[in-house]
């Protein structure tokens, strides 16, 4: 019972601290706004984590490029331009141009997969 109740206190802990830097991330910003940008960093962060995935599996494989956009297309994976890559946004994430980077992100993102949004409307 203890171990219940520990891990349920360690959630509320993390779940505090979580709202705490969501609150802290929106600052004045309007909450019906924020739910905008906050989904727009997980969207980018999933995408960085898939393309990761992939990236170190091609770098394992000595055949393979990981630096070329069609071997993550192979494997159903958006291709992420180092410019938007998680790594260098967390990297300038004190940076005062930190929101226009993010929004150069996206649109790098979805300009280099072009064709994979296309192929998906079919």
């Amino acid at each position: 019972m203890e171990k219940k109740e520990t891990l349920k206190s360690d959630n509320l802990g993390f779940e505090a601290k979580l709202f705490l830097t969501a609150d802290k991330l929106r600052g004045s910003m309007d909450a019906s706004e924020y739910k905008h940008v906050a989904l727009g960093l997980v969207f980018l962060k999933y995408i960085s984590d898939a393309f990761n995935t992939v990236f170190e599996k091609l770098q394992a494989d000595e055949y393979a490029d990981e630096e070329d956009a069609e071997e993550y297309l192979a494997e159903r994976t958006f291709w992420v331009p180092k410019e938007a890559r998680w790594s260098h946004l967390q990297a300038n994430a004190k940076q005062p141009t930190i929101g226009k980077l993010v929004d150069d992100a996206m649109l790098a993102i979805e300009k280099s997969n072009d064709r994979r949004i296309s192929l998906s409307k079919l």
